[in-house]
């Protein structure tokens, strides 16, 4: 019999991959020009230059690939959806991507120099296993860096939608179980994930980031479509809910107009580390 645990993180992935499969114009389009800020502090933590063989997990549309092409890098993005892939391709067409595995890359060992993944973790189901795969690719010395979103009190869009739902609606809902989305978001998680997966020296810095929305009701729209878990909450909640949550947080967006357009904190946590020299 399974190990209900392990069937439980198979649904999720499951779940996370037909997400990220059906939303690739609108995350692109809500959250594309939030997480491209991180790209470049993403590739210095890497030293990503001329050269240097790097691998972009979780490449979604392929920008951070893009970025790392343009600084003379052999770049490879990988994403688990064929969707975003086909994407990646139709937009940088002189980067090298492929469907692939975060936790079971297809490449041997010390195949890259650098191994960066930006906002990828919160989707994986076994994030750890995923650090240990970078680990195994790099070569000795070689540096890997990823990027999270930082707690939901900075993160001013997520404290909005999630004090909005757990006002008005309900956050216990039928959706598979994943690892919690802010695991990530306290450094010393970070740094104890990186040591157990064999790397040294972990280094984690805040970035800030701005999301500059068109009116205070794009917020919701853009939680509702251009996100997996968080859509997936919005769904679950009854029509009355729903549109209590909705009003609440077009309201809160509100605060944070700045000349009719809303400009919502979002920083992110970056976490980086070298693999050990032999």
């Amino acid at each position: 019999m399974a190990d209900p645990s392990s069937v439980e993180r198979s649904a999720f992935r499951q779940f996370e991959r037909s997400g990220w499969e059906n939303v690739v114009n609108e995350y692109d389009t809500s959250f594309g020009h939030l997480t491209t800020q991180a790209v470049e502090p993403l590739l210095d933590s890497v030293g990503a230059r001329h050269g240097v063989r790097l691998l972009d997990v979780a490449t979604g549309p392929g920008y951070v690939a893009a970025a790392a092409g343009r600084r003379g890098a052999a770049v490879i993005g990988i994403d688990f959806s064929a969707p975003m892939v086909a994407e990646g391709r139709k937009k940088f067409p002189s980067v090298e991507f492929r469907v692939g595995d975060a936790e079971a890359l297809s490449f041997s060992e010390e195949s890259f120099d650098a191994v960066v993944m930006n906002f990828g973790m919160l989707h994986l189901a076994h994030p750890e296993q995923a650090l240990a795969e970078a680990h195994r690719v790099l070569r000795p010395g070689g540096r890997v860096g990823f990027t999270v979103w930082a707690k939901p009190e900075e993160a001013v869009a997520f404290a909005i939608t999630l004090r909005a739902i757990e006002t008005y609606g309900k956050m216990n809902v039928a959706l598979p179980q994943g690892p919690p989305f802010f695991r990530f978001s306290e450094p010393d998680e970070c740094i104890r994930s990186l040591l157990n997966a064999g790397f040294s020296d972990p280094r984690v810095v805040k970035v800030a980031q701005i999301w500059r929305l068109p009116s205070a009701g794009a917020l919701f729209e853009a939680m509702r479509g251009g996100t997996v878990r968080t859509a997936g909450l919005l769904r679950e909640q009854t029509a009355e809910a729903g549109a209590a949550i909705r009003l609440a947080i077009t309201h809160a967006a509100r605060a944070y107009e700045k000349a009719g357009i809303i400009e919502l904190p979002m920083p992110a946590i970056l976490a980086s580390a070298p693999k050990s020299p032999v």
